[in-house]
């Protein structure tokens, strides 16, 4: 083991950081494999690649550098050949004078300085880094100065995976880092002077380093050979779609195309695959919830409605609850627009409103197939509605979406839509409406004592100000405190109190008193909830609070 080595994880071991046990059982085997010890503990995960890089920034007296807190300049590709780069693990962050800071794994390797140095000719001024880090912004740099042509060398032809053309690979090198940021779009828009690129991360939009404004054409080009679209159609939208594979993940995305005075506006949307569904139990209902929902979705006819904005993951609720029933003695059949997840064994079909298939007409003759369980993507006219509700009175299970503020506000609409009281009463077995939440990043989650203002943003006293958690920003959050998303939830049951509420044409305040009285938490009281566990933060529930925007506005019912 290199005696530098020995130092920093010696160091390591002294600050708690490797318990003694996991040291000798990383010893052992690296003795009996004849491996560095380093890499049996990163092996192992004893240790990540960011902890071992501050430790040995520690023991070198070099600074420590996270690069997710850098906008890096990719054409200082210029200075330093791609295979210099990656063989050293090594690259330019800021030459700024005679000065140059450099991106570096182990800033004792001299020879590597001095090769920088020949390069460069300036002063070097190493810096650490988590080493895949670094890897990752070489080969997002490369790949992006090629794209904007203002790199070539002799490597390039080895360098590009396959034989591709540099568009190809700058179009994919930002398909890839979306789908290991868990973006769920991707936004390549051009301004007058700049091309501006952004992940929607965790329903947040954050800018990324962007390709020169120069190669906006060609990667749009190579957008539309890949969704099959028309490649000399420039002045009118666009929509298409293709699959896109990133190591062992096959992603399916949905290109927009929009022509703007700048040129064209591209967004896309990636689709996760089935595999990503999980179970009712891990879409983080409350227990009783979750319980009641099971039940509802065994049920062999009625109607269930999940209901929210864009974005509010009801599609992941209904595919879940798909999945839970799926099963090769249940014929099930949807009609969607799109379909995002494909599922084995349920027939899928793509609404297409130039054709006439539309929701209402595919689920006339959906009805004509013997299905067991039909999902509607989308109640959105007085047709559909009356169809839906139809085929739950004659034994079939009915899932669908409406676009309601929350649970009770679906009685409202389905009462636009014409529907007489009895079918409602008769049909509906229950609603859930929610919302998606960001989830305090666990890395840098820390308590706080929230003022004044943010308790009364939601409904709470200062006395109920315990419990609460904040992310204060690290690497794996990139500095937001937040990393993922859940849901929040209410469920409305169709109980005989409700439907007796629906025959006498209560109004949605009726409903929701009745339904709170006998137990319906709201979404606000499951967003406080898991503030409480510590799963979000109470300013994800003030904008929670503002956007639900009840009618009716009492104090949560929650525990001091």
């Amino acid at each position: 083991m290199h005696d530098v080595s020995q130092f920093v994880i010696r160091s390591m071991l002294d600050d708690g950081q490797i318990t003694p046990e996991d040291f000798e059982r990383a010893r052992l085997k690296a003795a009996r494999d004849d491996e560095d010890l380093a890499q049996v503990l990163l092996s192992l995960k004893v240790i990540t690649g960011r902890e071992l890089s501050i430790a040995r920034a520690k023991i070198c007296e070099y600074p420590f550098v996270d690069l997710d807190m850098f906008e890096v300049d990719f054409q200082n590709a210029l200075r330093v050949p791609k295979a210099v780069a990656e063989k050293l693990n090594v690259f330019p962050l800021f030459v700024l004078g005679d000065i140059a800071t450099v991106a570096m794994e182990d800033p004792l390797n001299l020879q590597a300085i001095d090769q920088v140095n020949q390069l460069l000719k300036v002063q070097i001024e190493p810096v650490i880094c988590d080493p895949d880090q670094l890897r990752g912004l070489i080969a997002r740099a490369y790949s992006l100065a090629r794209a904007a042509g203002i790199v070539r060398d002799h490597h390039q032809d080895e360098d590009l995976t396959t034989g591709q053309e540099p568009i190809v690979v700058a179009v994919n090198q930002v398909l890839s880092a979306a789908i290991d940021s868990d973006a769920s779009d991707v936004h390549l828009n051009p301004d007058e002077h700049s091309l501006l690129l952004r992940y929607r991360i965790d329903g947040v939009l954050q800018s990324q380093q962007a390709p020169d404004l120069s190669v906006h054409a060609g990667m749009v080009q190579r957008l539309k050979v890949m969704a099959r679209l028309d490649l000399t159609q420039t002045r009118r939208p666009q929509d298409g779609k293709f699959r896109f594979n990133h190591g062992d993940e096959v992603v399916d995305v949905r290109l927009s195309l929009l022509p703007t005075i700048h040129g064209e506006n591209a967004v896309l949307r990636l689709l996760r695959p089935a595999s990503a569904i999980g179970s009712i139990h891990d879409l983080g209902m409350p227990g009783e919830m979750t319980e009641q929902f099971e039940q509802m979705v065994a049920k062999p006819h009625g109607m269930i409605l999940v209901t929210g904005p864009t974005g509010s993951g009801k599609t992941t609720t209904l595919y879940t609850a798909l999945s839970h029933i799926n099963s090769p003695v249940r014929n099930i059949m949807t009609i969607e627009d799109p379909v995002e997840i494909r599922l084995p064994m349920i027939r899928q079909i793509q609404a297409n409103h130039e054709i006439g298939l539309t929701f209402a007409t595919a689920l006339r003759s959906i009805l004509r197939q013997d299905p067991d369980v039909v999902l509607v993507g989308e109640i959105r006219d007085e047709e559909t509605a009356k169809i839906g509700v139809q085929a739950a009175l004659t034994g079939h299970l009915v899932l669908s979406t409406l676009h309601t503020n929350d649970a009770v506000g679906s009685i409202a609409r389905l009462r636009d839509f014409e529907l007489p009281p009895f079918a409602i009463n008769n049909a509906l077995l229950g609603v859930i409406a929610q919302r998606l939440v960001r989830r305090v990043c666990e890395s840098c989650a820390q308590s706080v004592i929230p003022s004044h203002a943010e308790l009364s943003a939601v409904g709470l006293t200062e006395a109920q100000g315990d419990g609460f958690v904040s992310g204060h920003g690290c690497s794996r959050c990139m500095n937001t405190g937040y990393h993922g998303r859940l849901g929040v939830y209410e469920m409305l049951r169709v109980t005989t109190q409700v439907q007796q509420l629906i025959e006498s044409d209560a109004t949605s305040n009726e409903l929701a008193a009745c339904a709170r009285a006998a137990g319906m938490r709201t979404m606000l009281d499951d967003g406080i909830g898991k503030a409480r566990l510590g799963l979000t933060g109470i300013t994800e529930l003030a904008k929670l609070n503002a956007s639900l925007d009840h009618a009716l506005r009492s104090t949560p019912k929650v525990a001091a």
